[in-house]
């Protein structure tokens, strides 16, 4: 094992103090209460699996020496079928002991509209990011869906439901098994897991990183915490943005030490976390004058003020779902990759690939003057040069070739759709 990530293992001891002020006790059967701060033993969680398994070590340093591989010589590291976009089916366990805990079918769908709009950079508040920020925000290629298709191969909503009679869980992944009042995984090279469940002491959720094991694999959240939730502050879904950045390998934005390294070059290097909405400029560590990217997704401010990612982060996730990546058995799951066809009220682009326009395949009786229409590329940038004549064509003639995605929204519905530009 090479020294430099042994130094950076060493980097978690350091982090101590702060993983102290939210450890929790693994007994915790208390009622949640709506949190004072972020929360998240993600690190906390490795910092116990790498204690217990001395392997995973070296299964994290594989991963990053293929990350670092990519990054260095993305060209030759191709996705494979998956193309541009990863479309990543989920399984939401719902492990509750009361009415309330068990999360309704409408606010979990929020949730994953929630992660789409923010991994696509299409989320309402990015518009917030300060210009010095601006050319360094991006969206990035993976999309989520709620599974259609379980392990067995028979259809699924993709919303698993349990009652337990445990109240509270804590970070011993105990909601991960229904053998201890949980939830069993689906298999973890098919779907990404996600569990909605009490968690006590004021936690809002935790992680498993990329390299761990299959039966643990996911991610956990706050019941309250999705959008619409009880947990003032965290309830607009984006505890669930934060805690699937560690499930696609990235850190913590400070690095967790003091002045840390998070392993992405275009985030600044700040001094510890940030909770509730600084004020902009916040300098630490001598990275002034733009001080530290706090509204990025992987800090610990309030829900509503965190709202990006980085290019940076955004290449780190492209560099899973490569051949030999950690996830990258997830581009074949058969739970993506039988979606349910468009229905016949659905809007949509033709042809693709295209040449000079795209036309929008309307419903019967549809006003093409009603719709808007935007074309962006792969980072979320809007590109001006491709225009909308409000009849139905997009004049493609001034765009680059390249992949882009369109998005057409009536006011009621938004619809976005991949396409290549020859």
């Amino acid at each position: 094992m090479n020294k430099l990530y042994l130094s950076a293992l060493a980097l978690l001891g350091s982090a101590a103090p702060l993983l102290a002020q939210q450890r929790l006790n693994p007994e915790a059967t208390i009622e949640a209460a709506t949190p004072n701060s972020r929360a998240c033993a993600t690190m906390e969680v490795l910092e116990a699996q790498l204690a217990a398994n001395p392997g995973l070590a070296r299964s994290m340093e594989a991963i990053e020496a293929h990350t670092k591989q990519f990054l260095a010589r993305p060209a030759l590291m191709q996705r494979g079928p998956a193309a541009t976009t990863v479309t990543i089916p989920v399984v939401v366990h719902v492990v509750y002991n009361t009415t309330a805990q068990n999360v309704a079918d409408a606010l979990i769908t929020a949730q994953i509209q929630t992660l789409n709009d923010d991994y696509a950079k299409m989320n309402a508040d990015a518009s917030k990011v300060p210009s010095a920020f601006a050319g360094a925000a991006a969206a990035t290629n993976v999309r989520f869906v709620l599974a259609t298709v379980d392990p067995t191969g028979k259809t699924t909503t993709g919303i698993v439901r349990r009652f337990t009679k445990t109240r509270s869980f804590s970070t011993n992944d105990a909601v991960k098994y229904t053998s201890k009042g949980g939830d069993d995984a689906w298999p973890s090279d098919k779907y990404l897991n996600m569990w909605l469940c009490n968690l006590g002491q004021s936690l809002l959720g935790y992680a498993q990183f990329p390299g761990g094991a299959p039966a643990t694999d996911g991610v956990v959240c706050l019941y309250s915490s999705v959008p619409g939730g009880a947990a003032t502050n965290y309830n607009q879904g984006r505890t669930a943005t934060h805690e699937v950045g560690h499930w696609l390998n990235l850190r913590h934005i400070w690095g967790d030490a003091t002045c840390g390294n998070d392993q992405v070059a275009d985030t600044p290097t700040q001094q510890t976390s940030n909770g509730g909405c600084p004020a902009f400029p916040h300098v630490t560590c001598s990275n002034g004058p733009n001080g530290d990217m706090f509204m990025n997704y992987m800090d610990y401010t309030y829900d509503q003020c965190m709202y990006m990612f980085t290019a940076g982060q955004s290449a780190r996730m492209d560099a899973l779902f490569t051949a030999g990546g950690a996830r990258y058995s997830l581009l074949t799951s058969p739970a993506a990759l039988r979606q349910a066809p468009a229905t016949a009220t659905s809007v949509s682009v033709y042809p693709n690939p295209a040449l000079e326009s795209l036309t929008l395949s309307m419903p019967a009786g549809a006003d093409a003057a009603q719709y808007a229409v935007r074309v962006y590329d792969m980072r979320g940038h809007e590109m001006t040069a491709a225009r909308y004549d409000g009849r139905g064509q997009v004049s493609l003639s001034n765009l680059p070739k390249g992949l882009y995605y369109v998005t057409i929204a009536n006011g009621a519905e938004t619809t976005r759709q991949r396409f290549e530009k020859q």
